[in-house]
């Protein structure tokens, strides 16, 4: 796949089942994770690697938080479910540094684009995934549990995984009402 036909066609996939990326495909995208912009060279990010049985640990990681936060029923609920949904999971974080010329959201775009590259280096090698947050992703709980400090941002939950079906999606946006010009 050209890069251009990545850029065009990547598309997330929400129903994701094993297998997950092996280790060379994983070198892959991690490898994509560390290209991208980086104002200051400072690397403001962590990933947390969640396969196999870690999962689990994960999910109850989402239940406990979700009851100690006094969430809603289905929230609880569902928390263990979350993690299963995909075979393995990246967490991206922006870990914060403070720096006199890369300001907070610099550096948490810096992690988001991670995620990015790496959905697009998963996508690129015939892999699905899925850039997910929500409750969880900004949960002081969960944080916690993960030990990152509070300035830290989790940007987001990358599910990996094979899509369960093929489903190419069409374009829905055209770029007449985006684009403007000066």
């Amino acid at each position: 796949m050209d890069a251009i036909e990545l850029l065009l066609t990547r598309q997330s996939d929400a129903k994701l089942t094993a297998p997950g990326p092996n280790s060379d495909q994983l070198d892959i995208i991690k490898q994509a994770a560390l290209r991208v912009p980086d104002h200051g060279c400072i690397a403001p990010w962590q990933f947390i690697v969640v396969q196999g049985d870690a999962r689990h640990k994960l999910g109850e990681i989402y239940h406990q938080s979700a009851v100690a936060e006094q969430q809603e029923e289905k929230v609880i609920k569902r928390a263990k479910e979350l993690v299963l949904r995909a075979p393995m999971i990246i967490i991206a974080i922006a870990k914060y540094q403070a720096h006199p010329k890369v300001p907070h959201i610099e550096q948490v775009q810096s992690a988001g684009c991670s995620v990015l590259a790496m959905q697009q280096a998963a996508f690129a090698q015939g892999l699905g995934g899925v850039w997910r947050t929500g409750y969880f992703a900004q949960s002081t709980a969960v944080k916690n549990a993960l030990n990152l400090d509070e300035q830290d941002e989790i940007v987001g939950y990358l599910y990996l995984g094979t899509p369960e079906i093929e489903c190419k999606k069409a374009a829905k946006h055209k770029p007449d009402d985006y684009f403007t010009y000066l």
